[in-house]
């Protein structure tokens, strides 16, 4: 793998504005603030999920994390040399790096839906990871000019998206900061991996790539249940060319009964905590004694 250049310290928040972020989302980003003290902390958008996000959410998003006494200096509401850091405004970053896997044979479409996928499924999966691909489309044929650019279904086209070939049999390692070392083996661990979905929007981990890479993060702090992302995205900084930056991944928090916290928890939300009347303090108290 390319190991990152010496640089200075640049940290992020990336929040999604799909519901209200709850304590297990303020510890993470509270352990990534503190990493990112005398460095520089960048804040993130991460509203690709049309579906779900909601403008309110991302006004919630910046209110709770700064009454929570979350500080950063480049962001949608402060600017900075890498705006637009929403990325719902950051499509061509995402196409320009779809080209290039493109062009290095390092993707290929797949007309397999989540139905088809879910029913050929033989190995058992997160809730929050991809459903394993049995690599259906994998060696099919198609002609130069069958897919030129992602796109939705037109009249009579088929909807397609983008996977990431993998290197069956290579054991993907990495040292984290948190978690300690890491390792996963590409074709048994995961699959050929989304990179471009079928209602024409980046995966997670391609944007999440070109973003990192892009805004010149050198540590990536977020919650453990990504380890197996982080894998994957070291895979595509690789066919990109580019660096990939340090990582941290945080214990998650989980509620009484041991489940991981969600955005469903709304009891557990900051935004209920301040209707509660806590202070930032208290709620800092309930995720640093978890």
């Amino acid at each position: 793998m390319v190991m990152p250049e010496e640089r200075s310290y640049r940290g992020r928040l990336a929040p999604s504005p799909t519901g209200y972020l709850h304590l297990g989302h303020a510890r993470t980003f509270w352990i990534a603030a503190e990493r990112a003290r005398g460095g520089t902390l960048v804040f993130r958008n991460e509203d690709l999920d049309a579906a779900r996000a909601r403008p309110e959410f991302a006004r919630a998003m910046y209110e709770d994390l700064r009454w929570l006494g979350l500080e950063w200096q480049e962001g949608p509401d402060v600017g900075g040399p890498y705006a637009p850091y929403a990325q719902s405004e950051r499509r061509e970053f995402y196409l320009a790096a779809w080209r290039k896997l493109r062009d290095a044979g390092a993707i290929y479409p797949c007309v397999c839906s989540r139905k088809d996928l879910a029913q050929a499924a033989q190995a058992p999966h997160d809730d929050a990871d991809e459903i394993p691909y049995p690599g259906t489309c994998r060696e099919r044929e198609w002609s130069a000019g069958d897919f030129p650019l992602p796109a939705r279904a037109t009249q009579g086209a088929p909807s397609v998206s983008w996977r990431f070939r993998v290197p069956d049999g290579e054991a993907i390692r990495f040292a984290d900061a948190l978690a300690g070392a890491q390792q996963f083996t590409a074709g048994r661990d995961f699959g050929d991996f989304l990179v471009w979905r079928r209602d024409d929007v980046p995966s997670y981990q391609l944007a999440c790539v070109v973003d990192d890479a892009a805004m010149r993060i050198t540590e990536v702090v977020r919650g453990a249940d990504l380890l197996k992302s982080t894998a994957r995205q070291l895979l595509l900084y690789r066919a990109l060319g580019e660096a990939p930056p340090r990582w941290a991944h945080a214990p998650l928090m989980v509620d009484a009964a041991g489940a991981r916290l969600a955005k469903r928890h709304d009891a557990l939300s900051l935004r209920e905590l301040r209707a509660q009347g806590k202070t930032p303090a208290q709620a800092r108290a309930r995720f640093e004694s978890a």
